[in-house]
């Protein structure tokens, strides 16, 4: 399910008091929302969720909130849990949670991906070609038109 134009000005709205360069990606249907370089949340079906882990996961559990299942109850979590609503509506409780959630973000940037994570590649190293060294470039020649007679 997609996110309505409503909500999501309201979110860019009331994450901007909090915190500073907010913005949105569009994402499998939902989106992505990023504070600077850290993606810290999602929004999907008109439902926000910050990223967890063990730092901040208690918070939402005391609220009673869960995790994001893109695929239905049964199916795989992620790392983000629902925002409670009555947070959107008052910046200075939203704050620290805002705050949490991108520092949360900020550590697995910095822990990176893992290294089989990043096997991606279509071809095997040791196929590849090496670079050719480039040349420096000079000026063309100007080509003159022979002379008819």
């Amino acid at each position: 399910m997609s996110i309505s134009d409503s909500y999501r000005t309201f979110v860019l709205d009331q994450l901007g008091r909090v915190t500073e360069r907010v913005r949105m990606k569009s994402l499998f249907g939902g989106a992505g929302v990023y504070a600077g370089e850290f993606f810290f949340a999602i929004v999907h079906s008109d439902v926000l969720y910050f990223k967890v882990d063990d730092t901040n996961r208690p918070d939402f559990e005391a609220r009673g909130m869960g995790p994001f299942s893109p695929f239905g109850e049964g199916g795989e979590v992620m790392q983000y849990y629902q925002v409670p609503e009555e947070l959107l509506e008052d910046p200075d409780e939203l704050k620290p949670w805002v705050e949490k959630a991108i520092l949360v973000a900020e550590r697995k940037k910095k822990r990176g991906r893992k290294p089989e994570a990043r096997k991606h590649r279509s071809r095997k190293p040791e196929a590849r070609k090496p670079e050719a060294k480039s040349k420096p470039k000079s000026k063309p020649k100007s080509r003159q038109k022979p002379k008819r007679r």
